[in-house]
């Protein structure tokens, strides 16, 4: 085979990704044959003349064939990338995704407001997985310490591992349990990306999530609301006056969030949009 150069080969994967129909297909390449060559994808433009040899170009072929056959970009590198920070994945983790940085901006932000990034907080992450929403929290907080949660035990090997390879495992403590039952109160806030996909949506999802991320991570129960009533109710007991829960949700799921706080006797809760323009966060205060 012809030696070729690395824009060559990114060329010629960027086609095949745009024949296939993916939404990234540009940045799928880009990830992809940057990781061959031992680049960063920013990296890759600065190197296009450099000359693949055969075991990127071999590298690349395979990395081409696995993202053809369906799977995801992480699941073929074992990693994602979230809030600048590399995460370690594993078959009991779902995939960070930019969307879930929106919830990241708005619990920092209700830090900024109330006592300031530099202050102590003491919050919990509910099904942390692969640790991402945590971890980013930790790494804009240089006081704070988070329980970790995760009903998996295998999913906390992959957050421990990327708390320690961010630099906050002394601040990551991992616990295995169900929701909060593991909790004890005191918590300046708490935040989640709960399962809340209803059981009959979960088979229309796109294959890619369907095939490989865990089913028991996106299946929220029937109505997809099963764990927000469940963190709503607790945090009553776990929170600090004034603490507060940020969750991620669903585009149509807001409604749903005012009418479940309200049943708990709370009014002061707030939605942010995520960069599609559809509901993605909710944020609820604690009297």
């Amino acid at each position: 085979m012809k030696p070729q150069t690395l824009e060559a080969l990114y060329r010629s994967v960027r086609a095949a990704f745009r024949e296939a129909g993916f939404a990234e297909a540009e940045l799928d390449a880009r990830v992809l044959v940057a990781r061959a060559a031992g680049l960063e994808p920013k990296e890759l433009v600065l190197n296009y003349d450099r000359i693949a040899d055969e075991v990127i170009a071999e590298l690349v072929a395979n990395y081409r064939e696995e993202r053809l056959s369906g799977k995801p970009v992480g699941r073929i590198l074992g990693t994602r990338q979230f809030w600048g920070l590399e995460f370690a994945l594993n078959e009991a983790t779902l995939e960070p995704r930019p969307d879930t940085e929106v919830l990241i901006e708005t619990a920092l932000a209700y830090c900024e407001q109330s006592h300031g990034i530099e202050y102590p907080w003491v919050f919990a992450d509910i099904g942390t997985g692969t640790g991402a929403i945590a971890i980013a929290l930790l790494s804009e907080l240089p006081k704070a310490i988070c329980v970790a949660v995760d009903i998996s035990e295998r999913a906390l090997e992959a957050a421990r591992e990327n708390a320690r390879q961010n630099g906050v495992s002394d601040r990551f403590l991992a616990v295995c349990a169900d929701y909060t039952s593991a909790l004890s109160g005191n918590l300046d806030f708490l935040v989640s990306n709960p399962p809340y996909i209803r059981t009959s949506v979960v088979e229309e999802l796109a294959p890619e999530v369907r095939n490989h991320d865990p089913i028991k991570a996106l299946d929220g129960g029937e109505d997809g609301l099963i764990a927000y009533r469940e963190l709503v109710e607790s945090c009553k007991n776990l929170l600090k006056p004034q603490g507060f829960l940020t969750m991620e949700i669903g585009f149509d799921q807001a409604a749903d969030l005012a009418q479940i706080a309200e049943n708990n006797g709370i009014s002061a809760i707030s939605c942010v949009k995520d960069l599609s323009g559809n509901d993605r966060v909710v944020t609820i205060v604690y009297p």
